[in-house]
């Protein structure tokens, strides 16, 4: 199979397996459409690295989709979705860097699977998250040039969480995102990852990165500017809801290699229609 047909069988929109689409309903219909664009463009991109293809096939696909991309910054891709991003870029103003950004990071899942120190890790997290949140920056329209940190830092700890939820899952794959130099700190191996060992050291270890994480999403709480809460509610509505999912697993006590912890869509609903409703009538 062609790399072209290939890519017509991956990344259709899956907004109804996402807690995204709790965040996009309560947006008005000009930047909701804007942001399924933005959405489709990201997991399209993510779609390339998780198809069954060999590593080689998935470097050639996402080759042939970054070529795309640049095709469609000027109007010439192949590819409706790329072509409507285009679109919604010129639209919103959106830099293109961040459709780049968010392309090298994927292409690191297929060259890199493990991370020496937090800063090569941040690294990635900047890379494969905060830049979907600078790339949407566009569409809510905040107005103080500091709701960009907000972006990058909640894109982080979006990110860690992801990471801390599914490391069983990621290392089935071969993937260890969490620093080696974490691993070492509390004497927990590779091995003992692998084998989902659960034990005192990764309790301690899977602590650490927990705290990692809310370090971040209070960074994002409070590098987001007064004035721009109402336009980034969507955002804020994320931030909870990814919030929860921390919580939900420092309840189970870090037991995340028994089952993937996850917020039932009810809930997620609910902590989506609270905080809309917080901001329409208390504007928090």
């Amino acid at each position: 199979m062609g790399s072209d047909v290939a890519l017509t069988n991956i990344g259709q929109f899956k907004e109804s397996k996402s807690s995204f689409a709790f965040s996009f309903s309560f947006l008005p219909k000009r930047k909701r459409e804007a942001l399924k664009t933005v959405y489709a463009f990201c997991r399209t991109t993510d779609d390339i690295v998780d198809n069954e293809k060999d590593r080689s096939s998935k470097i050639a696909l996402l080759q042939k989709w970054r070529s795309e991309l640049e095709s469609a910054m000027k109007g010439e891709s192949t590819y409706q979705v790329l072509n409507q991003l285009h679109v919604v870029a010129k639209r919103f103003h959106i830099p293109v860097q961040h459709f780049f950004e968010l392309l090298k990071g994927v292409e690191m899942d297929l060259l890199k699977s493990r991370y020496s120190t937090f800063e090569e890790l941040k690294d990635y997290c900047y890379l494969v998250a905060s830049s979907v949140g600078l790339m949407s920056l566009g569409i809510f329209g905040p107005r103080n040039d500091k709701t960009k940190e907000y972006a990058v830092n909640l894109g982080i700890a979006l990110q860690l969480t992801n990471i801390i939820r599914d490391v069983g899952i990621d290392a089935s794959y071969g993937r260890i995102y969490l620093p080696a130099e974490d691993l070492k700190k509390f004497g927990y191996s590779e091995d003992d990852l692998f084998a989902h060992r659960y034990n005192e050291s990764f309790k301690k270890l899977m602590e650490y990165e927990t705290v990692r994480a809310e370090e971040y999403f209070s960074r994002a709480k409070s590098s987001l500017p007064k004035e721009d809460k109402r336009v980034m509610f969507a955002a804020k509505i994320m931030e909870r809801i990814y919030y929860h999912t921390l919580l939900r697993i420092k309840q189970v006590d870090y037991k995340v290699f028994d089952s993937s912890v996850h917020i039932p869509r009810t809930i997620q609903f609910l902590i989506a229609l609270k905080y809309w409703v917080k901001q329409r009538i208390f504007g928090m």
